[in-house]
C-alpha cells in the first residue's frame, strides 16, 4: 500500500506536464476498443443461438458493465455480472454456453499474449521466479513467504477439481452439448475469422494505439518496444487479479522490465495515470450501462425480484 500511495503522489507531481490532447486520443481509442471486443463476443453468441435476435447494444452494455465492476472489485467479479446481463438479453441462452463463449474469445487473446511473452523473453526483461518475491507491490509475494499455506491452497484446489469432475460427469452429455454450442462459430474458419478474429485483431491493435497515446501524454518515449513492454506488464498483472485491475503489481512489473531506460518517477506517473484514467472511464461507462439496462444500481434487488416465484392471479 505504501508503494501504491507513493506512485499516486508521483502521478500528481507530474499532473501539470500531461499532454491532454494525447490523453484524449488515448481515451477515444480505448472506447473504440471496447466496442470491437463486444462486437466479437456478440457474434460468438449470435452464431451459437441463430434463432435468437442478439442485439449488439445489449451485449455491449453487458460487456461495459463487466469491465466497470472488474475495475473496482477484484477476482473478476464483473464477469459474473456480464454473464447475467447477457442471459437477460438472450433469454433462451444457458450460463454454461455463455460462459464457454469466453473460451472462444480466449483463443485469439491467448495466441496474442503468448506471442508477446515470447517477444519479452527474447529481450530478457521479465523477472525470474527468484526475483518475483522481492518485487514491491507484487500481489503474490506473500505466497512465496508462506509455503505451508500454498500447499494447503493446492490441496483445496485439487479437491475442488475432483468435485467439479464428478459433477460434470453426472451431467456430461448436457454439459458437453452446451459447451460445444458456444464453439459453433469455429465450425467455419471463414466465419470465425470474419466475425470474431477480425474484431479481436482490431481490439488488440487499438490496445497498442491506446498505449502509444498514453506514452505521449506522459512524455515517455514512444517506441514499438515500449508499447509491447507495457502491454506485457498489463497482461501479467491481470492473470490472477487479487487487487482491482492488478494495481500495484502492474507498476512493479513495469519498473522492472523497463530497468533504467526511463526515469522511475516518469514511469510511475505514466503507469498510474493510465490506470487511473482508464479505470475511471471503465467505471463511469460500466455503471451507466448497468443503470440503463436495469434502471437501478441495486443489482441484488433485481436478481431477487426475478428469482421470486410469480403468484397466480386470484379468480374473479
Amino acid at each position: 500500500m505504501h508503494h501504491v500511495l507513493h506512485a499516486l503522489s508521483v502521478f500528481f507531481d507530474h499532473f501539470e506536464d500531461i499532454s491532454y490532447r494525447a490523453l484524449a486520443f488515448g481515451i477515444a481509442c480505448h472506447l473504440v476498443k471496447t466496442a470491437c471486443t463486444s462486437r466479437a463476443w456478440r457474434n460468438v453468441i449470435a452464431v451459437a443461438y441463430p434463432s435468437e435476435r442478439v442485439r449488439w447494444r445489449s451485449i455491449y452494455a453487458a460487456y461495459l458493465a463487466g469491465i466497470g465492476v472488474n475495475a473496482i472489485i477484484p477476482a473478476r467479479a464483473g464477469d459474473v455480472l456480464r454473464l447475467y446481463l447477457a442471459r437477460r438479453a438472450v433469454p433462451t441462452a444457458t450460463y454454461t454456453t455463455l460462459g464457454s463463449t469466453y473460451l472462444v474469445m480466449a483463443i485469439f487473446d491467448s495466441a496474442m499474449a503468448i506471442g508477446l511473452f515470447a517477444y519479452a523473453l527474447t529481450l530478457g526483461v521479465l523477472p525470474s521466479v527468484h526475483v518475483l518475491p522481492s518485487l514491491p507491490d507484487w500481489d503474490f509475494g506473500w505466497l512465496f513467504r508462506h509455503p505451508t499455506l500454498v500447499r494447503a491452497l493446492l490441496i483445496v484446489g485439487a479437491i475442488a477439481l475432483v468435485v467439479l469432475a464428478v459433477w460434470s460427469h453426472q451431467r456430461y452429455r448436457a454439459f458437453k452439448a452446451r459447451v460445444a454450442q458456444a464453439f459453433t462459430v469455429m465450425e467455419s474458419p471463414v466465419v470465425y475469422l470474419r466475425r470474431v478474429a477480425l474484431w479481436q485483431a482490431c481490439d488488440w491493435t487499438l490496445r497498442f494505439v491506446t498505449i502509444w497515446f498514453f506514452l505521449a501524454a506522459f512524455h515517455v518515449p514512444q517506441t514499438a518496444r515500449n508499447v509491447l513492454l507495457v502491454q506485457v506488464t498489463t497482461s501479467l498483472a491481470t492473470l490472477a487479479p487479487v487487487t482491482p485491475g492488478g494495481i500495484g503489481t502492474e507498476q512493479a512489473f513495469l519498473v522492472y522490465v523497463f530497468g533504467n531506460a526511463v526515469a522511475t518517477t516518469r514511469l510511475l506517473a505514466f503507469s498510474v495515470g493510465m490506470k487511473v484514467t482508464l479505470t475511471t472511464v471503465n467505471v463511469v461507462l460500466g455503471f451507466a450501462a448497468i443503470f440503463v439496462t436495469l434502471r437501478t444500481f441495486r443489482f441484488k434487488k433485481v436478481v431477487a425480484a426475478e428469482a421470486a416465484p410469480v403468484e397466480p392471479a386470484s379468480p374473479p
